[in-house]
């Protein structure tokens, strides 16, 4: 588990945060049983309290569920992993469109911008991971 922490946001969001970007990718699916609190703690090295802060962060948003004794597990709820796949890009798209619209670009250049960029960081991904 990688998680590179900024010095802007609670550390506790930052763990919320790489979770959801790790459920949006599927590189967590749901069903799937997550590190208790106490080795998510010793993992990122944080404190047990911030893990167990993300955590019931999380289980307040439905991103995970925990029963009784048993590991919390990532949400099966296809409405719940839809709509952290949709956040993580409305937020995206909020803060790119904030920063060029001090630009006044017209929307077709920007577009076709942004779609020359998005291929060419794909291709280049499918690179690095050939």
């Amino acid at each position: 588990m990688n998680v590179a922490f900024n010095n802007r946001d609670p550390v506790y969001l930052q763990v919320v945060r790489y979770f959801k970007e790790e459920i949006a990718t599927g590189r967590l699916a749901g069903g799937i049983e997550i590190p208790s609190r106490r080795e998510l703690a010793g993992q990122l090295q944080i404190n047990p309290n911030t893990a167990q802060r993300a955590y019931k962060e999380m289980e307040e948003q439905k991103l995970i569920t925990t029963s009784g004794n048993s590991p919390s597990r990532i949400t099966t709820d296809e409405a719940v992993l839809k709509s952290i796949r949709h956040e993580l890009l409305q937020e995206a798209v909020d803060v790119f469109v904030g920063s060029v619209m001090k630009i006044a670009v017209p929307v077709d250049e920007l577009l076709g911008l942004v779609k020359e960029r998005y291929e060419s960081e794909r291709a280049r991904g499918k690179e690095d991971s050939a």
